[in-house]
């Protein structure tokens, strides 16, 4: 009898330790002990979309500048680039525009028109070579620029870094473009000739003189940043859904959360 006895305690010990097993089980399965009720309370959740670090914004920020590098180059280098876009095409030198309207007057407006056409398409042929002087700036970018460009608040970060960091070595580099360009499109010929034309109206005492070179390289830069600004605008306020990777909606998308903070 006192085996017997001894014998049901021990199954009735062992079917509670059974059941008890797995009613952990089950809890541990939904994820609801209270220890786990505990931890998922306090955790912060780790969201990607929340934070970045430091190599994201580095590599984020390149990803952009080479984004808007490629379209701006694009645009400009091909035919009408600057000659087509108002905010950038290259006009006479300003003591040149009192010719024009003298010309234009006496019915030589074509001269002018000429002349025009010519300077830019000696531009649009320059900024086809900018590439390798963006790269070379772009190897020079530290972390902390990086994170300066991205979250300092201004628009146009990126274009204000480049023009810092580019332009002596583009006008170095457009010049002599400019100039071969300037011969091959016949610049000299058609300033000759409004030159001429004008030199010969009665009364004109200031004759038309320009260094058309430096003018036009000149020209060929600020058209090329203004461009650039336009694009990292675009891709700051993802304009036309610009932010055309994961990790440009992942960079610029911490970067507008930074801003309303």
């Amino acid at each position: 009898m006192k085996i017997f006895a001894t014998i049901l305690v021990y199954i009735f010990f062992f079917s509670y330790q059974v059941s008890y097993a797995q009613i952990n089980l089950r809890k541990l399965l939904k994820g609801d002990t209270t220890s786990t009720k505990t931890s998922s309370s306090t955790k912060t959740p780790s969201n990607s979309s929340l934070s970045v670090n430091n190599s994201e914004i580095s590599s984020g920020l390149k990803q952009a500048l080479e984004k808007s590098l490629q379209s701006s180059i694009k645009s400009l280098s091909q035919k009408d680039g600057f000659l087509g876009n108002q905010a950038i095409k290259v006009l006479l030198p300003p003591q040149a525009q009192k010719a024009e309207k003298a010309l234009k007057a006496i019915g030589l407006g074509s001269l002018t028109d000429q002349l025009i056409t010519s300077l830019n398409r000696a531009a649009e042929s320059a900024v086809s070579e900018a590439g390798p002087v963006f790269v070379s700036a772009l190897k020079q970018l530290t972390i902390a620029d990086a994170s300066k460009i991205l979250l300092g608040g201004e628009k146009d970060a990126a274009t204000t870094y480049f023009k810092g960091h580019t332009s002596q070595e583009l006008s170095n580099k457009f010049k002599p473009i400019v100039s071969e360009n300037l011969q091959k499109f016949d610049v000299s010929k058609h300033w000759n000739a409004v030159a001429t034309s004008y030199n010969q109206i009665p009364l004109v005492r200031e004759k038309m003189e320009a260094d058309l070179n430096t003018y036009v390289t000149q020209k060929a830069i600020d058209g090329l940043f203004y461009q650039i600004a336009q694009e990292e605008l675009k891709i700051r306020d993802n304009l036309g859904g610009s932010r055309t990777t994961p990790l440009l909606q992942k960079v610029f998308g911490y970067a507008d959360k930074e801003e309303k903070n």
